[in-house]
């Protein structure tokens, strides 16, 4: 068997925070796999040249939500391997907390098929990829640590809940007046 090629990625993405009667949320968005699946995950993506993380993560960001949006903290960051067209690629992702500023979820991008805002206690249910579950609750403690109590006792496996939709129906946001519904 021949042994596959190795190589390194690095991309920035960002978990873009509001909130709602006091209630945190960030924004997903779902990409379809096949014909049957998609994939939730956090937005994210791959610098242009000369770009530092923060410019890659407001861009891509900017790009795949829709929203106009700054950073306010640094996150950790995910590694992961994955293997394309035969090479085995490790992957970094930096992470950035961020607010929305302007824009709307209505101006995605064609990366995702959907975007919208779930609440923190929701996302360990929506989120495919258990390092960005992992991420989501080490931000929800920065953005609220009484959120975390709330996705302990909800956690992967609960029963859903309701989740607000990217239509034009959902109420805006309390506190950020930006984002779509």
């Amino acid at each position: 068997m021949a042994r596959l090629r190795s190589s390194t990625a690095t991309s920035a993405g960002g978990v873009v925070v509001r909130f709602d009667d006091g209630i945190p949320s960030l924004v997903v968005g779902a990409r379809r796999r096949d014909r049957d699946t998609l994939t939730w995950t956090l937005p994210k993506g791959t610098p242009n040249v000369g770009e530092t993380r923060e410019q890659t993560a407001v861009r891509e960001v900017s790009e795949e939500t829709g929203l106009e949006v700054r950073i306010t903290d640094v996150l950790d960051s995910i590694e992961y391997w994955f293997v394309q067209r035969g090479t085995r690629i490790h992957k970094t992702v930096h992470y950035f907390l961020m607010e929305p500023i302007g824009g709307d979820l209505a101006q995605h991008d064609h990366e995702f098929d959907q975007v919208r805002w779930v609440r923190f206690d929701q996302a360990p249910d929506l989120l495919t990829f258990e390092t960005e579950r992992a991420l989501v609750a080490r931000a929800a403690e920065v953005v609220d640590p009484a959120t975390v109590d709330q996705m302990a006792a909800g956690g992967r496996g609960s029963a859903p809940k309701a989740v607000a939709s990217a239509g034009p129906s959902a109420a805006p946001a309390a506190r950020a007046p930006f984002g779509g519904a």
